[in-house]
């Protein structure tokens, strides 16, 4: 079965939870506890709060199925908040590249590369001139698959998991 690219819906959140829960453990560095990644899932990945990031009108999700979800990325059109992150950045209007998961059975089958290119174009068409995200500077398989879609390392900020922060690279891709 081929791949599809689509816009969420809100019928997605329970999927998308799945995923989330599947992957987000693959972004943390190592020694990053199971507990922390437990509460990080339940606390900002929930079903519940998939629900609100797809009500909310700052927030496009996008989902890569192939009759199963396999992966998804969230924009988020918003100022950043964070004071590090803002002062990198070299362009304004900008969208955060919030969230580029994908299962691990498909790395390297081109399901990234969909969801970034649908997810570019997304942003590019509601008129940013650059997305933004913040990527674990160890986590060597992530920032050599942005660094190669065009993302470049602009700064650095801080990630908390659970009561440990994690040290991050504010990348950023100008269109």
């Amino acid at each position: 079965m081929s791949v599809t690219v689509r816009a969420a819906t809100a019928d997605d959140a329970s999927a998308l939870h799945d995923v989330a829960a599947a992957t987000f453990a693959l972004a943390c560095p190592p020694g990053t506890t199971q507990a922390d990644i437990n509460d990080f899932v339940s606390t900002h990945l929930s079903i519940e709060r998939f629900a609100q990031y797809l009500s909310d009108a700052d927030r496009e999700l996008f989902v890569a199925v192939d009759g199963d979800f396999l992966g998804y990325t969230m924009l988020v059109y918003a100022e950043p908040s964070d004071a590090d992150v803002a002062a990198a950045l070299t362009v304004r209007p900008t969208v955060e590249l919030s969230k580029v998961y994908v299962l691990p059975s498909q790395h390297g089958a081109g399901v990234s590369s969909a969801l970034m290119a649908a997810t570019m174009d997304a942003a590019h068409g509601r008129g940013v001139a650059a997305v933004w995200l913040g990527v674990n500077q160890e986590n060597g398989r992530a920032n050599r698959f942005y660094e190669k879609h065009g993302f470049q390392v602009v700064g650095t900020k801080k990630f908390l998991v659970g009561d440990q922060w994690h040290d991050d690279y504010t990348r950023e891709r100008v269109f």
